[in-house]
């Protein structure tokens, strides 16, 4: 048996997506960097290494929305489609881990 269809993606312009596609790539290497879940100096600093080019690539999303007149980013869409993408998981490797876990 197959496991259930995910939810749809919101429609997203190609900037809004390559907004939430960088932004969500910049978490998962700083959830790698993370002191408190990280397992050695070596993959932190390959995460380290890699997160200023995503981290460019998430301006650059930006940049491309604001000058074409996109002024606002439309949070609850946005927050859709990150929840699709399971942003939620991804977001809590950069927090704490709650006590014992470790």
């Amino acid at each position: 048996m197959l496991p259930p269809e995910p939810p749809p993606l919101p429609a997203l312009t190609r900037a809004e997506g390559e907004l939430v596609d960088s932004y969500l790539e910049v978490l998962d290497l700083l959830g790698r960097i993370n002191p408190a879940r990280c397992g050695g100096t070596y993959t932190g600093l390959r995460a380290a290494q890699a997160l200023v080019g995503k981290a460019a690539r998430l301006r650059d999303a930006l940049t491309l929305m604001h000058s074409r007149g996109e002024s606002e980013v439309h949070s609850a869409t946005m927050a859709r489609a990150l929840r699709v993408l399971d942003g939620e998981r991804r977001a809590g490797l950069v927090t704490m881990p709650p006590p014992g876990e470790n």
